[in-house]
């Protein structure tokens, strides 16, 4: 019994603070790093996860990179007997929900940007955002030489040679690949840096001058060479109806507003397969597992235009899968997808920003699980209630516990945001401890549980055309139980 209960164990990871290294790339916090995992492996937690900034190990010159202050984390992380998940965090943090710190991308790379601002994304009225490259640059050779794409991969070569003595002792068994803002593949359609307000619609962020051609271009062999990038898509903090783009009969429905809808979210389809391309070279033959992150956009999902969706670059509509494509594309690296908003209710949303968190989860993590995928997940804000554990719980297991065997789905791992006093005190440490026990199917902590294979060389490219084939028909998400069988 104890053995088939096994197949329902979901690993839980926690996330460490943003600022567990200083700003300076130093780590200053040994002792109370040390503290914070041993209460952490008291709860039963498999591992944690962490930010490796791009902007800190490479913050002093191209090329030069200091990777002292992680070791002495991972090795804190080694020896308290917890696996990790390493984040490649080619973003800046600061400007998001949550940043407490300000950690902005390399120094040397942002002065490119003084004489080319538009190697950041930008907006219609040419706002620059500043916190990750625009992948109009992916293959541009601007920065010394090298490309974005060039960029990143030497970090994650650098990672690897530096990290090898964590990588061979399964240390480190999960390396998430940061495709955008927050990490997250999107665009960064909605910064509060900007002024954004939830829950506005955002804006579509395409109009730096690599981006424009590119559009250009497209539409000119598409017999179109009259067509512009969106005029009327509103700003920021618009609700849908407000514009032209989203509104009842709007642009988006026409044929220039679906090719431009195609284009945009197939651009970011391909910056995440070529950057999942490199980094499975880097870490081929490493026991680990590359990962990507979704956003949870849950405002708008109830009306037929999906707005914020739409700026951010998911094409999902009422009647076209905008995630099944990404985690088609994601197939041929092995990667698993990294899902957010796990933890919200619908009944908990204002009724104005018409939100569906539940059904966004239920449509994302059904399109994984069809496409074979590993999927794991998180909470999007922190939460310490038995409301949140219990949703987070029943999405971890859509339909409960397998005494029989392994469920017919389930989270490959759930990652909780983060780690704090405020969790490891009193009754929020009591109520962590059982989330994480149910979480294990009641079992003790096994550091046996999904053992990760050696990783794989890609498959070969999939066409656009063919990973476009899943959008449509949108299948009705797998069933999930209202409630879980096994509550906090």
């Amino acid at each position: 019994m104890a053995g088939n209960m096994l197949d329902n164990y979901v690993q839980v990871y926690v996330m460490l603070p943003l600022d567990v290294i200083n700003v300076d790339n130093t780590f200053e916090k040994t002792d109370a790093t040390r503290a914070q995992l041993q209460k952490l492996v008291e709860a039963g937690a498999d591992g944690v996860m962490i930010d490796v900034w791009w902007g800190l190990v490479e913050g002093k010159a191209p090329g030069v990179y200091d990777w002292s202050a992680y070791k002495q984390v991972f090795k804190l992380v080694q020896e308290a007997g917890l696996k990790l998940q390493a984040i490649m965090s080619c973003h800046q943090c600061g400007g998001n929900v949550g940043d407490v710190v300000n950690i902005p991308i390399p120094q040397w790379v942002r002065d490119v940007g003084e004489a080319n601002p538009d190697i950041f994304y930008t907006n219609r009225r040419k706002m620059r955002n500043i916190e990750y490259l625009t992948l109009g640059v992916d293959d541009q050779p601007l920065f010394q030489g090298r490309t974005a794409i060039q960029l990143y991969a030497d970090y994650m070569k650098s990672f690897r040679e530096n990290m090898a003595e964590f990588l061979d002792a399964g240390v480190i068994v999960d390396i998430e690949v940061g495709l955008g803002p927050a990490g997250e593949m999107r665009y960064p359609s909605y910064p509060q840096s900007q002024g954004w307000v939830y829950p506005g619609v955002g804006e579509f962020i395409c109009y730096d001058k690599y981006l424009e051609a590119d559009f250009k271009a497209a539409a000119t062999k598409a017999g179109h060479p009259e067509w512009e990038l969106p005029d009327d898509a509103g700003e920021y903090n618009d609700t849908p109806e407000k514009t032209q783009f989203f509104a009842d009969n709007g642009t988006y429905q026409t044929e220039k507003g679906k090719f431009f809808l195609t284009w945009y979210s197939n651009k970011l389809i391909k910056h995440g397969d070529k950057i999942l391309d490199e980094a499975n070279k880097v870490f081929l033959g490493c026991r680990v597992q590359l990962a990507i992150k979704i956003s949870g956009i849950h405002w708008w999902y109830r009306v037929p235009n999906h707005a914020a969706e739409l700026t951010a670059g998911y094409y999902n509509l009422d009647d076209r899968d905008g995630y099944r494509t990404i985690a088609h594309m994601l197939t041929r690296h092995h990667a698993s997808m990294n899902f957010t908003c796990a933890e919200m209710r619908d009944n908990e949303q204002s009724s104005e920003a018409k939100s569906a968190p539940e059904e966004l989860v239920q449509q994302v993590l059904s399109a994984g699980w069809r496409e074979g995928l590993h999927i794991a997940c998180e909470n999007a804000l922190s939460r310490y209630d038995a409301t949140a554990y219990n949703t987070i719980l029943r999405n971890a297991r859509p339909q409960g516990i397998n005494k029989n065997g392994p469920p017919e789905h389930k989270l490959y791992g759930f990652t909780y945001l983060r780690v704090s006093n405020e969790l490891l005190e009193g009754q929020n440490y009591a109520t962590f401890k059982t989330f994480v026990r149910r979480m294990h199917a009641n079992l003790d902590y096994n550091a046996n549980i999904d053992p990760v294979a050696p990783l794989e060389r890609s498959k070969p490219e999939i066409p656009i055309e063919e990973i476009l084939e899943v959008a449509q028909p949108k299948l009705e998400p797998f069933p999930f139980i209202e409630n879980t069988d096994l509550p906090v």
